[in-house]
């Protein structure tokens, strides 16, 4: 029952967060004017506007001009509902579960901004790394530790391992390949997840990140030749399996190592 209404209040917030990745990159305003069709501008009405059911009964075409809708929005209306639900049963306290969520939806966001737009906004990124230091301070058992002076350390020095790492290797890459390598908005989006998940959480997702985005892009220079290809979702998806499973994926780990 409450893993329900938790699908169906993420999958609102989905509806929501296709707004936010729709205008933000534009500048638009978040909260007016109120939903419209991206091609004709025309306002939504109520009951073109559910999240899900609306593109399934529109079958993805706008009532009044007939536009293509994009898959996009369903996709990311499901994956508000299915990940707040799989934060909620992954952590067993309300604090842990909220965060979780919050954390989840954020990289869903970031996702696909940079996916449609290659951009990580600062608006997003910026206060990503100070609430992941606030919210750690005050609840540190969330990086496994159990002052508030621990928890504030923990987050800070994640924070900086995930920007300096990132602003190293860019650097680098920079000077070797006498091209941008790395933009800034990779750097401060590792940034606010090594303040949320601390350095072990960086190193996770860092190594997923990059193993997924060099298959990928490899996959796709062959197919299409295209060569510049987002780094935000791999790093997010990197985030994801990290908040869920990078315990017990660490635990498993070291107890394989360990027999060796």
């Amino acid at each position: 029952m409450v893993e329900g209404l938790i699908f169906l209040f993420g999958v609102c917030i989905g509806s929501f967060l296709n707004v936010c990745i729709h205008r933000l990159p534009r500048n638009e305003s978040i909260v007016w004017p109120g939903s419209r069709c991206p091609s004709c501008a025309k306002p939504l009405a109520w009951y073109d506007n559910i999240p899900i059911i609306s593109f399934l009964v529109l079958r993805a075409r706008c009532r009044s001009c007939g536009a293509g809708i994009s898959w996009r929005y369903p996709v990311v209306e499901l994956l508000g509902g299915l990940l707040a639900v799989l934060a909620w049963l992954t952590f067993t306290e309300l604090p842990y579960q909220v965060m979780g969520i919050v954390f989840l939806w954020a990289l869903v966001l970031l996702t696909f901004v940079d996916l449609e737009h290659q951009i990580l906004p600062d608006i997003l990124t910026l206060p990503g790394i100070v609430l992941g230091v606030v919210f750690s301070s005050i609840y540190p058992a969330w990086h496994g530790v159990e002052t508030h002076l621990l928890g504030f350390v923990s987050s800070v020095g994640g924070l900086l391992l995930g920007g300096g790492i990132l602003y190293l290797i860019g650097t680098l890459a920079e000077m070797v390949l006498k091209k941008e390598a790395m933009g800034g908005g990779d750097v401060k989006f590792l940034a606010a997840v090594g303040a949320f998940l601390g350095w072990k959480g960086v190193i996770m997702t860092l190594f997923l990140g990059s193993l997924l985005g060099a298959l990928v892009g490899l996959l796709v220079k062959f197919l299409t030749r295209e060569e510049k290809i987002p780094f935000g979702p791999y790093l997010a998806l990197g985030s994801a399996v990290s908040i869920l499973w990078g315990e017990k994926i660490l635990s498993w780990y070291l107890g394989v190592v360990l027999q060796y």
